[in-house]
């Protein structure tokens, strides 16, 4: 299974989800547009420096939740 990496790109880190959980991750964070246009070219890295997010935490929180989606 993939991995998130803080260098992914947002869209690449919502493509790898079936369900809505990266989204809700990330929403949950302050980064709301994880529908707009940013969320093709910037990585995670660049967003989460945006919204005052740790970009280290975020790629954690998402491989863990991913991880749980792999057990389930």
């Amino acid at each position: 299974m993939a991995q998130a990496t803080k260098d992914m790109i947002i869209h690449e880190l919502l493509q790898m989800d079936p369900g809505s959980g990266i989204a809700e991750i990330l929403m949950k964070s302050g980064m709301r547009c994880v529908g707009c246009p940013s969320a093709r070219g910037e990585t995670l890295e660049q967003a989460a420096g945006a919204h005052g997010a740790n970009a280290d935490e975020l790629a954690e929180e998402i491989n863990n939740y991913l991880q749980g989606l792999k057990l389930a």
